[in-house]
């Protein structure tokens, strides 16, 4: 902590008190002008609270949206990550077939806005699926059953597992588009030597893509990759408006019935930015 102290420079002190000094001036407007009530002291309560008949304490509204947004973005940036360098390595296919689909469905995701992808996606797509393979059912069975802690732990309350899927699938469509752009960039960044160095000794296409290509576009991609999983983490509010009881959606719960607008809102852009800053100085130090 000193470390870090000591190479801030004055600059940056006065930044911060300037900062500090307008988050007290909008808090106070805010209590004056728009005569509103602050209740910080019943936050902690929608955080956590107490269930006599399991004699514990338990996540309430707030603490359970986190739980569903960290489930729905480890898993959705997977799924990304994985159709993303499949649609990566399908821009850079020899066959034009194969580089024109690739490209259609990049271009469409990538330049229509994303709430009417999710949209498109959960009606015509993921609600589809969900009920072909009959999931619904099979998650109310794993919900009544007396082995269900393990399928907790991993997707949360199970009768809401249709809803997650959902959430899953929709997000990771989306953000693949994006991660497959990032990949197709790495692959083509690579130097045309080292494909013809492939070839010269007899790798096929396969293997030059495995040894030689994406080892080297990997190492190029990680920054943007890092920052298109961070803002994965934003956009996975946007399943809220499918229903999805992530973050989002238990504030806004937690706005209608108690009307905490401000306190509710503030500690949902907390937990948001402590997620998205940690995740930022964990890829900060994976890509020294």
């Amino acid at each position: 902590m000193l470390k870090f102290l000591k190479r801030l420079h004055w600059m940056d002190y006065v930044i911060l008190c300037v900062v500090i000094t307008l988050a007290v001036i909008i808090a106070a407007r805010m209590g004056t002008a728009l005569n509103y009530n602050w209740r910080w002291d019943k936050i902690p309560n929608y955080l956590y609270r107490y269930k006599e008949s399991e004699d514990a304490w338990v996540a309430n509204l707030l603490v359970q949206g986190l739980y569903t947004t960290i489930r729905i973005a480890i898993y959705s940036s997977i799924l990304a990550l994985i159709l993303g360098v499949v649609l990566g390595i399908a821009r850079c296919a020899n066959n034009l077939t194969i580089r024109m689909l690739a490209r259609t469905y990049l271009e469409f995701l990538r330049n229509v806005p994303p709430v009417v992808i999710i949209f498109i996606f959960f009606f015509f797509l993921s609600e589809q699926l969900i009920t072909a393979l009959n999931l619904d059912r099979w998650a109310r069975g794993i919900a009544r059953s007396d082995d269900a802690a393990v399928w907790t732990f991993f997707f949360g309350d199970m009768r809401r597992f249709p809803a997650l899927i959902s959430g899953v699938i929709v997000l990771a469509l989306f953000e693949s588009a994006f991660v497959g752009e990032i990949v197709r960039a790495g692959i083509q960044s690579v130097d045309n030597g080292q494909r013809e160095a492939a070839r010269s000794i007899g790798m096929n296409r396969f293997q030059e893509m495995r040894y030689i290509v994406l080892p080297q576009a990997l190492r190029k991609v990680m920054p943007p990759m890092a920052n298109q999983f961070i803002t994965l983490i934003k956009d996975s509010s946007l399943v809220s408006l499918i229903s999805v009881p992530d973050l989002t959606f238990k504030t806004v719960e937690l706005v209608a019935s108690t009307r905490l607008i401000f306190e509710a809102w503030l500690t949902a852009a907390a937990f948001y930015f402590v997620i998205c800053f940690g995740l930022s100085m964990l890829f900060r130090r994976l890509e020294k």
